[in-house]
């Protein structure tokens, strides 16, 4: 009897040992316990204890303990606007764009009143393109952490189109539409940031200027075409309504400083690398400057969204009279529920018309007044949203000047349409009229209709 006792438990420890499954369920302390009792129990002699004993599995290792992580963190997340992946106490996001659409211009066939020096209207019939529309795309890569007490930022956008280039004027060159030609890729950000919630923000690099920023991140045409210039060999951007209400921005290196937020208040100031006037040759000693202040806030219910920027800067060409480019602009955006309404007005001496200093001077070098406004409306139900605007840019003689083919007036009325398919895609269909005027009073306008889609993540 004894020995089939001893025959069963060595049976039954055996299995014990040999099972990983039994031998978690099991642990080895226990186990131990067990072959003592038998032991004491006279069941099994020394020589079988030992024996059995000696049958144990090893100790496993003990498990490391999980890394703990902090309460409401992820290794990898979705952020409100790009995707997030956090790597240690750096927080890694990408977002970016796409869009296309397909644009169908309208101009007037050329003819000895047509030609407009500055003029954004087509001149030469009608043609059809599959292009980009204001934005190119882009993919834009944030690093962020906090360092001691410190909010640190690396800020990187590259902005990429569909359409060939010749790539004879960088990125955004002429259109190339033919076989085996390809697109441009325009790094326009590399910035760096640091700042605290009581100190605000510095930002080193090439970023986006302070001077028309409001004027074109609150166009409804971003999202869009617009004035489509060049459509019968695309760029990798429209005009949207650049140079037909306001001047563009741009991406500019400087230093510049912030305020943080001061009851909806902030101020912005700082250099900046000062621009050549378009086309000419100049050593300029002095950095360019620009400010911008903006309100946000409510009353009742009518969000407001207000802003004043200014910029100046001394130019000095080689062997030319030198000029003091500067320029003011202000607006407003009152939105109630779904519908808001915008005003922005811009006027400037030695500003010039398009783009910063473009056609700021006269041949002598004296500097040319300019002035421009838009105004844009939306309401939004549901998934749909309506939109309209119309806006001037207008470029004065100087005294004396006489050049009957500049540029006097360039205008557009836009009508859009968007619809929200998803979070992430919005398809658009807009109408566009552009008219260009002369001071001698040549004359041309366009008419554009587009339909596409964009994508933000």
């Amino acid at each position: 009897m004894k020995q089939a006792l001893a025959l069963g438990a060595i049976t039954a420890i055996g299995l014990l040992a040999a099972s990983p499954a039994m031998a978690q369920a099991a642990p080895q302390d226990a186990t131990a316990q067990l072959l003592l009792r038998l032991k004491e129990k006279g069941i099994l002699s020394d020589e079988e204890y030992a024996a059995l004993a000696r049958l144990q599995p090893a100790p496993a290792p003990a498990a490391a303990p999980a890394a703990a992580v902090p309460e409401g963190k992820r290794a990898v997340t979705v952020a409100k606007s790009g995707v997030g992946l956090e790597v240690g106490d750096v927080t890694l996001t990408f977002s970016g764009s796409i869009n296309g659409f397909y644009a169908y211009d309208s101009g007037t066939r050329p003819g000895a009143r047509t030609t407009v020096a500055g003029g954004l209207a087509t001149v030469g019939g009608s043609t059809s393109a599959v292009r980009n529309g204001l934005l190119p795309g882009f993919l834009k890569v944030d690093l962020t952490t906090r360092q001691g007490d410190w909010d640190i930022g690396a800020h990187f956008g590259l902005y990429p189109g569909i359409n060939s280039v010749t790539g004879a004027g960088g990125a955004n060159s002429g259109g190339n539409p033919q076989a085996l030609a390809t697109s441009g890729i325009d790094a326009r950000e590399t910035y760096l940031t640091f700042g605290k919630a009581n100190f605000g923000t510095v930002t080193i690099g090439r970023a986006i200027g302070l001077f028309g920023q409001d004027a074109i991140l609150n166009d409804i045409t971003l999202l869009s075409v617009g004035t489509a210039a060049g459509n019968s060999a695309p760029s990798n951007t429209t005009l949207g309504r650049i140079g037909v209400g306001y001047v563009y921005t741009d991406f500019q290196p400087q230093i510049t400083y912030s305020t943080p937020d001061l009851n909806g208040f902030k101020v912005a100031a700082g250099v900046f690398m000062p621009l050549n006037s378009f086309g000419a040759q100049e050593i300029n000693g002095t950095p360019g400057f620009q400010a911008r202040l903006a309100y946000d806030g409510k009353f009742g219910n009518v969000g407001v969204h207000a802003w004043l920027a200014g910029i100046t800067q001394d130019h000095r060409p080689v062997g030319g009279r030198g000029y003091t480019g500067r320029g003011l602009d202000f607006g407003t955006k009152l939105s109630v529920g779904g519908a808001s309404l915008l005003g922005y007005y811009y006027t400037g001496k030695g500003l010039g018309t398009t783009g910063l200093f473009i056609l700021a001077t006269d041949a002598a070098g004296n500097a040319r007044g300019s002035d421009g406004f838009y105004v844009q409306g939306t309401y939004t139900t549901g998934k749909v949203t309506l939109g309209a605007s119309y806006g001037e840019s207008r470029l004065d003689l100087t005294r004396g000047e006489v050049n009957p083919t500049l540029l006097k007036r360039n205008s557009s009325y836009v009508g859009q349409l968007r619809y929200g398919l998803t979070s992430w895609v919005t398809l658009i269909s807009e109408y566009t009229h552009t008219r260009s005027s002369a001071h001698g009073g040549n004359r041309a306008s366009s008419d554009t209709v587009a339909a596409g889609a964009i994508l933000f993540f």
